[in-house]
């Protein structure tokens, strides 16, 4: 008998338990507890108009004359936080599209006030110097101005600081939006 009454503490002791740690943790005995349902809602993407985009030649283009790879800069201009994601749209004046390749992983990249984010894009570069020529045998163009776009961000006509933009058979190859500034 001595033995079934230790038998019966402990199970009350072990019910005991399981009460109060039911009552601590909002947990009934027997019921199962449910996934926090706490998650963040990301930030929105860009605007356009939260964006200040400007451009600058890379330090590190090809090898040859002209523009041969740019630095494309946004800045978030607003007080909220925001999202850029994916690869650019490119236009030159004028209207005419150039030809994407993207390389590399596109990623969100989360942009506070004040914050910034870069795409790099390189051309086919013009050789030669005055009017230059194009080793396929298109002809050159130059550009005052592009149109870069990011997806949900809007379109940006965007100026060199140092030059036009010339490049070749209209393509360029560009990385997605990123953290970490290029050279």
């Amino acid at each position: 008998m001595r033995h079934s009454n230790g038998i019966r503490r402990a199970a009350l002791a072990t019910t005991a338990v399981m009460a109060v740690a039911a009552a601590v943790t909002g947990i009934l005995p027997g019921t199962a507890m449910a996934a926090s349902t706490t998650t963040s809602t990301p930030p929105p993407a860009c605007p356009a108009s939260a964006l200040q985009v400007s451009a600058w030649q890379a330090a590190h283009p090809p090898v040859g004359t002209g523009t041969g790879a740019a630095v494309v800069q946004f800045t978030n201009v607003s007080q909220k936080t925001c999202v850029l994601k994916g690869f650019p749209t490119v236009v030159g004046a004028g209207n005419t599209p150039l030809k994407v390749t993207p390389t590399g992983k596109a990623a969100a990249v989360t942009v506070r006030p004040q914050g910034k984010a870069w795409v790099k894009l390189t051309f086919v570069q013009v050789q030669g110097e005055g009017d230059g020529y194009c080793v396929s045998g298109n002809t050159p163009a130059a550009y005052p101005t592009m149109i870069i776009g990011l997806p949900h961000s809007g379109q940006h006509q965007v100026a060199l600081k140092d030059g036009w933009w010339a490049q070749c058979d209209n393509k360029v190859t560009a990385t997605p939006a990123s953290a970490v500034e290029p050279s």
